[in-house]
């Protein structure tokens, strides 16, 4: 099952008329930074969307890295996708409770293991509550299933791979994080984290591409625009960074809503650059 058109969202009406549907896992992936006073867990255990599990991206993680949800081991991801009910054949659609913040985490950690149809929702949970649909907090009955996965390294960069990249100069690098932290003029919310950006990267905040009013992508005509004014030519390979590979999938989504696929994520991001001092930086 694919969702209209092919593209990587779906609609608030497609996952309506689809709730009941025993193919399709819908998947609640709220997630915040501590500033945001917000607890996804808490949240999802209030009120989901109905049929709905919870995919902790701090535990959906390689939890023995020090840095921050970083990809799991194949192993990890098999088991824990089997956990939830997902199976190579479902139809996942990812959400969260900002309308696009971490939602795209789990789409990209999908896509980049292999999964076929998986879709984050458009316009996320303040979308599907706006319009008055329903909410609850039943824990669903989880599927006995497995899962296969086999991860495309071409998703993923290394902060090795970045360094060679700013005197190779064979991708583009964009930045997801405000334009203050990227400029350096805004403090790190991490302790330790030094002040700047990947030297050569260029910035587009992640929240430029979605709609404030109704939290929707924006259209394809304004993506394009985004990007073109943030310095990138979307026809040639670009890397997504951000504080630590979350808000930096918004951006990747954004390019394949685009029906661009030349697109990877840094997965250490500003949590890994930011503090190893062998890393160059640009910065104030």
């Amino acid at each position: 099952m694919n969702a209209p058109s092919g593209r990587p969202l779906v609609t608030t009406d497609w996952l309506a008329d689809r709730l009941d549907d025993d193919n399709v896992r819908i998947v609640d992936a709220s997630w915040y930074l501590p500033a945001m006073n917000r607890n996804g867990r808490a949240e999802y255990d209030n009120a989901h969307i109905p049929g709905a599990v919870y995919w902790d991206i701090d535990q959906i993680a390689d939890t023995s890295s020090p840095l921050p949800h970083t990809m799991p081991a194949t192993a990890q991801f098999e088991v824990q996708m089997a956990e939830l009910g997902i199976s190579n054949d479902t139809t996942v659609v990812t959400y969260d409770g900002m309308g696009l913040f971490s939602a795209a985490r789990p789409w990209w950690m999908l896509k980049a293991f292999g999964h076929k149809n998986a879709f984050v929702l458009d316009g996320g949970l303040p979308k599907w509550m706006a319009e008055g649909r329903p909410l609850n907090n039943h824990a669903p009955t989880n599927p006995e299933c497995r899962y296969s996965a086999n991860l495309n390294s071409a998703f993923m960069r290394s902060a090795e791979e970045l360094l060679q990249n700013i005197d190779g100069k064979s991708e583009q690098v964009l930045d997801a994080r405000s334009t203050g932290r990227y400029a350096g003029t805004e403090a790190e919310p991490r302790p330790g984290c030094r002040s700047g950006h990947i030297p050569g990267a260029m910035n587009l905040p992640f929240d430029h591409l979605i709609d404030p009013q109704t939290k929707t992508v924006l259209p394809a005509h304004c993506l394009e625009t985004r990007y073109k004014n943030a310095g990138i030519d979307i026809n040639s390979p670009v890397v997504m960074s951000c504080g630590s590979g979350v808000t930096a999938c918004v951006l990747a989504l954004g390019m394949h809503v685009l029906n661009k696929s030349n697109v990877a994520v840094y997965d250490g991001s500003w949590s890994e650059w930011g503090t190893r001092n062998d890393l160059p930086i640009e910065g104030p």
